[in-house]
């Protein structure tokens, strides 16, 4: 579903994501070139109403969250952005992905370590 939302719609749902929760300022302020702060608040009711996002009520202001489990929507954009760019190789885009950083910490070494290792494990 996140594929169908129009760019701003997505915008703000990513926006969402990467906070973890926020009020309609906040989200509007993270927004590239955004829209009035009206227009903002109809695209959460947007969202709101397609069930992608929720709201609470907190010192008499909206705070939105998204709906569903950010490590399952992360997990869905990532399933996306293999298939789409590395031809469905999760290898080819983890060996992308750290070519991004020059330096890696040993506790990531480690844990990379410990998946590699548990790929192998699985292929036998």
């Amino acid at each position: 579903m996140i594929d169908s939302l129009p760019r701003r719609e997505r915008e703000i749902f990513e926006i969402l994501c990467g906070l973890g929760e926020g009020t309609a300022a906040a989200i509007r302020g993270a927004m590239t070139d955004p829209p009035s702060d009206s227009a903002v608040r109809a695209l959460l009711a947007r969202l709101v109403a397609k069930g992608l996002i929720a709201h609470r009520t907190e010192n008499q202001a909206y705070v939105y969250a998204p709906a569903a489990r950010t490590d399952t929507v992360a997990e869905n954009a990532l399933q996306r952005l293999v298939q789409t760019f590395f031809h469905g190789s999760a290898a080819s885009a983890a060996t992308a992905l750290l070519g991004m950083e020059p330096r890696l910490g040993s506790d990531e070494i480690d844990a990379l370590q410990r998946m590699i290792d548990q790929a192998r494990k699985g292929a036998k």
